[in-house]
């Protein structure tokens, strides 16, 4: 049939040629769509499996609190008092630190007061390292704690703390005096680092080291220690 046949319309006549092309062709859109069913199937298993699997390996976990996080605190050394100075002078026998001379009668004749701000240097020292001292920027190694000692255990424990100091090569350490009415430890700790042959220098601590109750004390390094050669 042609496409010039005047019986047909147009729409007809496109109908009819759709048709002929169906029978020419019948698998052309089953197979089309057949692909298609096919290639879904295979996808969606596959889909579905990864999430299978996802699900399996999720299972018991837990999403973390926000406040589930360590602290870490800055830890403090405590400050060692006369009493554990004498029982580690005890365990480690006789020190050089029992042999010094250290006379009262310098106490005796210059008391100090509660709230004076103690300070010493030897001649040869220099400014700068004595100002960092002074204001607390030169960091100390150990300190001791007199407070309720007797006059004869302070001085052992201000004796031992600058003895262990050397042992281990520091050179600042803290001695903390208080500030009693009559301010009789801080006298007598004022004398005995005067006299100390180790003592470069010693200020009372800044405000918030313990201000006019404690002492920042500077000492020679025991550059011939042993232990300590390079």
């Amino acid at each position: 049939m042609s496409k010039h046949d005047s019986s047909l319309s147009k729409d007809q006549f496109n109908l009819l040629k759709a048709f002929k092309k169906q029978i020419t062709h019948p698998h052309s859109s089953a197979i089309a769509k057949q692909t298609e069913v096919n290639t879904q199937a295979v996808d969606a298993p596959k889909e579905e499996d990864d999430f299978d699997l996802f699900r399996k390996q999720m299972q018991g976990v837990q999403k973390m609190a926000h406040g589930n996080t360590a602290k870490l605190e800055k830890s403090i050394k405590k400050k060692p008092d006369a009493q554990t100075l004498a029982k580690r002078a005890a365990a480690m026998g006789p020190m050089e630190a029992d042999h010094a001379e250290l006379s009262d009668t310098h106490a005796m004749l210059n008391p100090v007061e509660s709230q004076v701000a103690l300070s010493y240097r030897i001649a040869t020292l220099q400014h700068k390292v004595f100002e960092d001292l002074k204001a607390g920027n030169l960091r100390w190694f150990e300190a001791v704690d007199l407070h309720g000692c007797t006059i004869e255990d302070a001085r052992t424990a201000v004796l031992q703390i600058i003895q262990i100091a050397k042992d281990e090569n520091q050179n600042v350490i803290k001695i903390v005096h208080g500030k009693g009415p009559e301010a009789i430890l801080k006298t007598y700790v004022n004398s005995w680092l005067r006299q100390h042959r180790d003592v470069l220098a010693f200020v009372s601590a800044p405000e918030k080291q313990g201000g006019t109750g404690a002492v920042l004390v500077l000492l020679k390094r025991a550059e011939k220690n042993p232990k300590f050669k390079q």
